[in-house]
């Protein structure tokens, strides 16, 4: 057996440091590469009306869920049970962790639902939208939807 010599260990200590700090940059690159974005330019000047329009968004009664069935996206508002049809202004269906799959759904709405073909694999999605309603009040909200597996393309 050789002699474990001092370059030996220098060596080895390099290539496991310079390991550790590749991946570690490797990960970081992808993080930010990935990350979404910001939800508002400026956080202090949306907190000052977030109340306001809070109260304004649940004085509506809305109860709203979106589920994927047989391909398309199903979005449903309702007050007291009753189907609602309020304006869409803006959707975005993708993962909650990266843009790069997002979609905009264009909304048909049926009479019941509002209906718009997706593509989605199965797991976690998430639909932002923001609709407002006849009164002109403004809606905004992030829906959970758990794809189903045949929901794969």
């Amino acid at each position: 057996m050789k002699e474990l010599k001092g370059w030996h260990v220098a060596t080895f200590f390099g290539l496991g440091f310079g390991t550790i700090i590749a991946v570690n940059a490797a990960l970081a690159v992808s993080a930010v590469r990935t990350f979404p974005g910001l939800e508002v330019k400026n956080s202090y000047v949306a907190s000052q009306s977030f109340d306001a329009n809070r109260s304004a968004q649940e004085a509506l009664g809305w109860d709203v869920s979106a589920w994927i069935a047989e391909g398309q996206l199903k979005l449903s508002f309702q007050e007291n049970g009753v189907a609602v049809s309020p304006i869409i202004e803006t959707a975005t269906f993708g993962r909650a962790t990266s843009v790069a799959m997002d979609q905009t759904p264009v909304f048909n709405f049926d009479g019941e639902v509002f209906i718009a073909p997706i593509e989605a694999g199965s797991g976690n999605w998430n639909l932002r939208i923001t609709a407002r309603s006849m009164d002109g009040t403004k809606f905004q909200q992030r829906i959970i939807v758990d794809a189903p597996d045949e929901a794969k393309s």
